[in-house]
């Protein structure tokens, strides 16, 4: 069971556990959850699910401890003088952090290592043959545990809201375990805070005809994302990253541009897929899109593409260290100096730059990566530095910014920057993504459309119109969510020939346009090898 949208997850597992957790008793409802979820990450990745226990176990431990912790200092708090209770909680604090930065350096060490040590090995040997030093550090091969990066997130979030004080410490650790392990997410997220699931997924909701109905309406939306879309461009993609050398700069365009949909459409169905089954249980799961291709700066398309991830940097990482001390100092001096604009954002680059630094790098193990993660950070930082040039610009020239030219200009711009990152994104390695890139800019043209022969690529006309009018249809439904109009509700309230019309009519489109069969291979959820 590699898949979300394969045939065994959606023909066989989940309709297991919706008619097991149906029949269940409700207090017993979160166990079948719970052995659901191990037995999906045994199908995936084997005896490996005992990283998953260990992270698990000693989360929950950690957790306790600090709640321990924190109910020490509160009884010591109450019984000590007013004079006393400044030391008193310097010195719990210290224990606190100490606690906190164990927990989580013990996590992120087994990602570290899992997922990072090959890269680091190969890299200070390079570094190491390049000053002639006669040493070589071994390599280490380790197989990964499928969502290690997506569950280590989301421990660390709970470690630390622990320590924040805004959520309790859990003293069942099957809840926690259900928190950590829940299938649909297990796999590619989203990352959900404690606070947003865990409840939910212990309290053992009720199967509704509208919890049912609803999750089954974004798993098939979902399906035809990554079916009809995702996979039809794989072929294409494949055949010009794989070989860049032999294709112009056109077709390298081309296969950017199918790239960054293919992203998109792969990523989002999947969500679409991983909340709908998370809706049938009753459990609302954070949005992870807020269609990101109508943003008109990159840094609101990093509010409107995997949210999750974002809002997590931002929270753990971003405000703690423009929060902390130096960087405190740090803004003021830039301040006084450079004004109330330019003076934030000398210290507000740094942690930026850190958290683009890690976005990259978690991303995965290779330079394009961090290439990737710095690209975007030189994006907003330039964005943020020039501003106000570009507000006295566009008064000078008596340009309104909030007219529809202007604002398609701004979107225009923003997604073929997109794309240019995600063609570094898709490369094989650095290397190959500069040269693409070289070949785009001082090689383009258009003769490949001109004589067709970039329909040898693996995609022919049909595969191209099936790709546009899916595209179409996707882009239709983001302009009406944009405009705050939701489908699914509105066809639910349709009558119910109406309904199943729709229904029957995304289904037969699925089955007779979905890229399967002959000639197309499966291809595995994108964002799963993360």
């Amino acid at each position: 069971m590699t898949s979300y949208c394969s045939l065994l997850y959606l023909a066989v597992f989940l309709p297991a556990v919706v008619l097991v957790h149906r029949i269940l008793p409700q207090r017993l409802r979160w166990a079948a959850l719970l052995a659901a979820s191990y037995a999906f990450f045994w199908s995936v990745s084997g005896k490996l699910l005992v990283f998953l226990l260990v992270s698990t176990v000693s989360i929950h431990y950690f957790g306790l401890w600090l709640a321990s912790e924190q109910q020490c200092r509160d009884h010591h708090l109450a019984a000590a003088a007013p004079s006393d209770r400044k030391a008193i909680r310097h010195r719990f604090t210290r224990r606190l952090r100490g606690i906190l930065l164990l927990a989580v350096a013990s996590q992120v060490g087994i990602l570290l290592t899992l997922k990072y040590a090959a890269f680091f090995s190969s890299n200070l040997n390079r570094l190491l043959l390049a000053m002639d030093l006669p040493l070589h550090v071994p390599v280490p091969s380790f197989l990964l545990p499928i969502g290690i990066s997506f569950y280590t997130l989301q421990a660390v979030s709970y470690l630390t809201d622990v320590y924040r004080g805004t959520v309790r410490a859990d003293r069942n650790l099957a809840r926690l375990a259900l928190f950590l392990g829940f299938f649909p997410q297990i796999m590619e997220g989203p990352i959900c805070r404690y606070s947003q699931t865990a409840d939910a997924l212990w309290a053992g909701h009720p199967i509704t005809w509208q919890s049912l109905t609803f999750g089954m309406q974004r798993i098939l939306y979902g399906m035809i994302k990554k079916i009809v879309i995702a996979d039809r461009l794989n072929s294409l993609i494949k055949t010009v990253f794989n070989d860049y050398q032999t294709f112009g700069g056109g077709i390298i365009a081309l296969a950017m541009v199918c790239y960054t949909c293919q992203l998109y459409m792969d990523f989002s169905g999947t969500m679409d897929v991983v909340l709908g089954s998370a809706e049938i249980f009753g459990v609302r799961m954070p949005e992870n899109f807020r269609q990101p291709f109508f943003s008109r700066s990159i840094s609101e398309f990093w509010q409107r593409w995997h949210i999750t991830l974002g809002t997590w940097f931002k929270d753990y990482v971003f405000y703690p260290l423009s929060m902390s001390g130096p960087l405190k100092k740090l803004t003021g001096a830039a301040r006084r100096r450079l004004g109330v604009h330019y003076g934030p954002l000398v210290s507000g680059s740094i942690a930026l730059a850190v958290v683009w630094f890690f976005n990259g790098l978690w991303h995965g193990a290779g330079w394009h990566y961090l290439f990737f993660g710095f690209y975007h950070f030189a994006l907003i930082l330039m964005g943020s530095l020039a501003e106000p040039l570009v507000q006295r610009l566009t008064a000078f020239l008596h340009i309104d910014r909030t007219r529809l030219p202007y604002r398609i200009f701004q979107t225009v711009r923003t997604v073929l920057l997109v794309c240019v990152g995600e063609l570094f994104f898709r490369a094989n390695g650095l290397r190959a993504g500069l040269a693409m890139f070289r070949a785009m800019v001082t090689d383009f043209s258009l003769e490949p459309f001109m004589n067709g022969s970039f329909l040898s690529l693996g995609m022919d006309k049909y595969d191209f119109c099936i790709t546009l009018v899916a595209v179409a249809l996707v882009l239709a439904v983001g302009i009406l969510r944009e405009r705050g109009v939701s489908l699914r509700e509105t066809v639910a309230r349709r009558p119910i020939a109406v309904r199943w019309s729709v229904y029957y009519t995304a289904v037969l489109f699925l089955i007779i346009f979905g890229a399967y069969g002959v000639g197309y291979v499966p291809v595995d959820p994108i964002y799963a090898a993360f």
